[in-house]
């Protein structure tokens, strides 16, 4: 969520006069890439730790493990601890932080080439172009890191005396092992895939239209100067949080049934019942 309004937010700086030589601005450009992949992948790692725990409680609840199924959300956060410790609502964080940071970095960068190629080749713009190329970016990364997402699922779904795996590359060697192979790492990709378009596309159209009317009608109280171009708004840090929350809230509650079908079919050899999940 974090990484989305984060992606959201960032517009390239405006092209100033350079002189020639290597400051000039293929020089700027370039440092813009390189901190758009560092701004999307830390973005993503200090969101999803910070959440870490009700990540770990949704998997665990949505896939009804046994341990936990009859209860709801704070009384789950109460359970985790007493049964596997405090680090148990951290269970998985680690595939996480592996995954998240080239999940975020791609997201970012694909959803600023996605949004030129759409207005170049295309000719759209506006609030059309900020959906199309945020959904097209949210796939984009899902597709390049969901094996990790898999081996994470895979882990924060176990608990404590029952590990079927005992870490991420055992988790990635069983499942290539025993679940047909390269193939076994996206099974459930099919609704992510198709969750991910209203997601994406979602977050990114709110968060880009919450911030055009900020802008627009209270600039002086949500809006700060650019540190790169003092001449244009950009909106004050906590604002952006704020405007990447609602956002992101909107966003997860429209595409959440597939993310439900998704983790049922993450976990369905690991489940009682997993021929319906398969």
């Amino acid at each position: 969520m974090a990484a989305a309004a984060a992606l959201a937010a960032a517009e390239p700086p405006p092209a100033m006069p350079q002189a020639a030589g290597a400051g000039g601005p293929a020089a700027r450009r370039d440092f813009y890439w390189l901190r758009s992949f560092l701004a999307g992948g830390i973005a993503g790692c200090c969101a999803k730790t910070t959440v870490a725990p009700l990540d770990r409680v949704k998997v665990l609840l949505q896939a009804h493990n046994h341990h936990y199924k009859h209860l709801g959300v704070f009384s789950a956060l109460r359970a985790v601890p007493q049964k596997e410790g405090y680090l148990g609502l951290y269970k998985g964080n680690g595939a996480m932080m592996i995954r998240i940071f080239p999940y975020g970095a791609i997201q970012f960068m694909a959803f600023e080439h996605y949004k030129t190629l759409i207005t170049t080749k295309l000719g759209v713009s506006g609030h059309v172009h900020r959906l199309m190329a945020g959904s097209m970016a949210g796939m984009t990364a899902v597709i390049c890191t969901y094996p990790l997402d898999m081996v994470r699922v895979r882990l924060a779904f176990q608990v404590k005396g029952e590990h079927t795996y005992t870490g991420i590359i055992h988790a990635f060697k069983t499942i290539y092992a025993k679940e047909g192979g390269f193939l076994g790492f996206y099974r459930g990709l099919m609704p992510t895939i198709l969750g991910m378009a209203p997601y994406a596309g979602v977050s990114f159209f709110t968060f880009g239209t919450l911030k055009s009317v900020g802008l627009s009608h209270a600039p002086t109280l949500l809006g700060r100067p650019s540190s790169d171009n003092p001449n244009v708004l950009v909106l004050k840090t906590h604002i952006n949080l704020l405007c990447g929350g609602v956002a992101g809230a909107i966003a997860q509650t429209i595409s959440y049934p597939f993310d439900v079908t998704r983790r049922r079919m993450q976990l369905g050899t690991v489940l009682p019942e997993f021929e319906k999940c398969l």
